[in-house]
């Protein structure tokens, strides 16, 4: 996984976001983003912009960590297209 360009600032301190390469199953592309505050994670899928898993973040800062994948949704896929696994599993 690749940190993202833009740190989550809509919370009370920022947050690091790291972002996969694009993965396809059926004919239907996706890719994953993490989201890490110390011991607080949650994971996400775009494009469907939805927190799969949740570790400590409240209901509100799920919603609110929604709604930046969908705010920044092209971004996203951007940096997921720009990842060449080979270079990711050499990190």
């Amino acid at each position: 996984m690749r940190s993202g360009d833009k740190p989550v600032k809509e919370m009370k301190k920022e947050i690091k976001m790291t972002v996969s390469p694009i993965c396809a199953k059926e004919g239907k592309k996706y890719a994953f983003v993490a989201f890490a505050d110390g011991s607080r994670t949650a994971e996400g899928k775009i494009p469907d912009c939805k927190i799969l898993s949740n570790v400590g973040f409240s209901k509100s800062e799920v919603e609110q960590l929604e709604a930046y994948m969908r705010s920044e949704l092209e971004e996203l896929k951007k940096l997921a297209a720009g990842i060449r696994l080979i270079d990711a599993l050499q990190k």
